[in-house]
């Protein structure tokens, strides 16, 4: 990532098989269960803010902020 702005956030999917616990997805507020692959998208501001998200749910976030960008 070559800008450090506000808004930059490293993403790492998680596969099936890496998925031992169960978060809340912040974009829909259900749960994401063990055993299913997810976005683990990390603010590189502040890491210590990470948030698991079910995948659409992220590509819907991303849509929306590159929205907000223009």
């Amino acid at each position: 990532m070559s800008r450090h702005d506000d808004e930059a956030v490293d993403v790492r999917h998680v596969q099936p098989y890496e998925a031992l616990k169960e978060y809340r997805c912040p974009g829909c507020d259900h749960e994401i269960r063990p055993g299913e692959g997810h976005e683990v998208v990390v603010p590189v501001a502040a890491p210590e803010l990470r948030r698991h998200w079910h995948g659409g749910c992220w590509a819907r976030e991303r849509r929306r902020r590159d929205r907000l960008k223009r």
